[in-house]
């Protein structure tokens, strides 16, 4: 008997050690709320996300409570950190050491249980597959004339979709999705969608709930993986897995079928053919180069291609059905420039002739702040922010809503003003708190297609469509955005009529 009182006394005091030692913050560590015993913050954190209306809030207030631009927090058992001011993201974003990307559950759930891509990996993986992506995609057109025709392609689509609306009230982000992916995967598989596609329209609904499902962290599921067996659709589980599953017979399909049709003449036609290529030349070699490695570069594409750009756009539409000032201002700058060549299509290159539309389009990536938290990085070695110890391997998180709405830089950051982004010469110009699609080596690597495709399509929608507030106000746009990974606009409906 003495034994086994022995025994239990042990197990109990080891397990009372092991719940306080939890509860213990790293010396030097970053100001925050106290962890609690196992769990850390992450229940706290969810409940301030929910009051504050999102996690990037709820940072931005325990900020002010710890009186801190950096603060240290615990989910689960991971040490977190978030940079909340320009300096400090900053220096995340350039510095070697933070370009690391965490190994969670749900980082591998993410890239269907393994670690591949470019988005989720760091390391020799990540610089190989980085350099060799924008390598051949810039090959196929990136950045580049030929994307600037498809880019001209789907916008005489887009609006002849429009016309045929003929002016009732429609929900912008029902086709909108449909434009920017089309553009995306001309140059990774020289493919078109119409708009009616029912496949793709289910894919791209499966990625809208999964971007709501859960937050930057990952949600309970990054934390507490074993909940997946619990509560499968509570947590996101499922939503990932009926993703996962789509999505690669999806790619499959198209590369089964670049498989089929692989010569030497179309190697280098669009990024499937150059990747097959590649894998090709690299058959018998250990090699990084595999065919889910392919399907999980495409991933990261399609991820990336699918909602942010939408989004904006979407939130673009809304804005200027709200404010006709605006959409008057930018129609004038439009038909001043078009009085002499109507039929000169504006992409990106001709931005300078349209100060005030570029102004426009960074208002409101600036206003809204669709991705108000990016990351997460993963400090490589141990290192310091702001005078703090931060140790190996502890997450780190980025605010970018603190930066693009302070207040000391901007003045009136809650107020959508276009001609902050212009000069007394009337020019537009990116300060260096405006940084939508990062910094550094970890920049999006789609930044070139998201702000031509910005540019042209709104540019040629204002042209040829007056837009306008439905007759029914039900119908009418909120200015609360619904949280998630990203932020993005409610439903709303406008009237999109052909001008004279």
């Amino acid at each position: 008997m003495s034994s086994f009182l022995v025994f239990i006394t042990f197990i109990l005091t080891y397990i009372i050690v092991k719940l306080w030692s939890s509860t213990k913050r790293p010396s030097n560590f970053p100001p925050g709320p106290p962890f609690l015993p196992w769990i850390g913050n992450t229940m706290h954190l969810r409940k301030e996300s929910a009051l504050a209306g999102g996690q990037h809030k709820a940072y931005e207030n325990w900020s002010k409570r710890y009186n801190s631009n950096v603060l240290g927090l615990k989910l689960g058992n991971d040490l977190v950190v978030v940079a909340l001011t320009y300096p400090l993201v900053k220096q995340v974003h350039l510095e070697e050491v933070f370009e690391g990307r965490p190994d969670t559950f749900f980082f591998r759930l993410r890239t269907m249980g393994t670690r591949k891509g470019i988005t989720g990996v760091d390391g020799p993986l990540w610089y190989k597959h980085r350099h060799f992506s924008m390598k051949q995609l810039r090959n196929v057109g990136f950045g580049r004339t030929p994307m600037e025709k498809y880019i001209e392609k789907e916008t005489d689509r887009l609006l002849t979709y429009i016309e045929n609306l003929n002016g009732l009230p429609v929900w912008p982000g029902s086709f909108l999705a449909h434009v920017v992916i089309n553009v995306l995967w001309t140059l990774v598989a020289n493919k078109h969608f119409a708009y009616e596609d029912k496949r793709l329209q289910k894919l791209l609904d499966l990625l809208h709930r999964r971007s709501k499902a859960f937050d930057m962290s990952g949600g309970l599921l990054s934390q507490y993986p074993w909940l997946r067996f619990i509560a499968p659709n509570k947590t996101g589980y499922n939503i990932i897995c009926q993703l996962n599953k789509e999505l690669h017979e999806f790619f499959m399909e198209t590369i089964e079928e670049h498989r089929r049709t692989l010569t030497l003449a179309n190697a280098e036609s669009d990024f499937i053919y150059a990747y097959l290529q590649e894998m090709k030349q690299q058959a018998n070699k250990d090699t990084p180069f595999t065919e889910t490695e392919l399907t999980m570069v495409i991933l990261d594409f399609f991820i990336a291609g699918s909602q942010s750009t939408s989004h904006t756009i979407e939130l673009a539409l809304m804005t200027l059905a709200l404010r006709q000032d605006i959409q008057k201002n930018l129609y004038q700058e439009i038909k001043e420039n078009s009085k002499d060549n109507s039929l000169v299509f504006p992409h990106l290159s001709s931005k300078n002739l349209y100060p005030y539309m570029e102004a426009f389009i960074m208002e409101v990536q600036r206003f809204y702040h669709i991705l108000p938290i990016t990351g997460p990085r993963r400090a490589m070695w141990n290192t310091k922010l702001n005078g703090y110890d931060i140790p190996k391997d502890t997450i780190v998180f980025m605010s970018l809503y603190t930066v693009l709405m302070d207040h000391e830089h901007y003045g009136d950051p809650k107020t959508f003003r276009p001609e902050r982004f212009m000069d007394a010469e009337g020019k537009a110009f990116r300060d260096d708190f405006f940084m939508p699609f990062g910094q550094g080596r970890r920049r999006c690597l789609g930044d070139n297609l998201a702000r031509a495709c910005l540019f042209s399509f709104l540019l040629k929608i204002i042209q040829n469509f007056d837009i306008k507030l439905s007759d029914k106000p039900e119908d009418n746009p909120s200015m609360e955005l619904v949280p998630g990974i990203m932020l993005s606009p409610k439903p709303y409906k406008i009237r999109l009529i052909k001008r004279n």
